[in-house]
């Protein structure tokens, strides 16, 4: 799995920064399903690397930025100072930042890059089994935006832009 979403990784990564040097991500209105439409998010448990168990339905209540990502994943890089920005910043009003990497080699590699990044949010473990529950994971990053009734409020695949990622945030603590 680890080398088709690397080569779709590369190519997204490539294609951001075209797109920086030509002046930009495009900003766009926020992402947001229709409430009607929003599916409800697959529940997993899964590891910090203490052990400790996390599960999605812990949060509950809370805006979830749900975001899968490799320490091999140029665009995974771009988007981690912003989610430890954003969790700083909206933790007091409800949002939750989790991470769910997806490499290969466990926590032997994920440990020192998250302190390298200075990573100040939950950060998990993924396996086969929670990527199946959201459909594969065929590229990286993959960021999902959870309401706070657990339902799925946007799906971001590549590199999305911090202000696109910011407006879904303000949007769903408003709600």
């Amino acid at each position: 799995m680890q080398m088709k979403i690397l080569k779709f990784c590369a190519f997204v990564g490539l294609v951001a920064g075209v797109a920086l040097l030509s002046g930009g991500l495009s900003e766009a209105a926020p992402s947001l399903t229709s409430v009607a439409k929003r599916a409800a998010a697959p529940t997993f448990t899964l590891k910090d690397s203490t052990g400790k168990d996390f599960r999605l339905t812990d949060y509950r209540g809370k805006v979830v930025l749900l975001n899968f990502w490799a320490t091999w994943c140029g665009p995974c890089k771009a988007e981690i100072p912003w989610f430890a920005e954003f969790q700083k910043k909206y933790e007091n009003t409800g949002l939750v930042v989790l991470g769910v990497s997806m490499d290969d080699d466990g926590w032997k590699v994920v440990r020192p890059y998250v302190d390298k990044m200075h990573m100040t949010y939950g950060v998990l473990l993924g396996d086969e089994s929670v990527a199946a529950k959201y459909g594969g994971i065929e590229s990286l990053p993959l960021t999902l935006m959870i309401h706070r009734e657990g339902r799925i409020a946007s799906r971001h695949v590549g590199l999305t832009s911090k202000s696109n990622f910011e407006q879904d945030i303000v949007e769903l603590i408003r709600r």
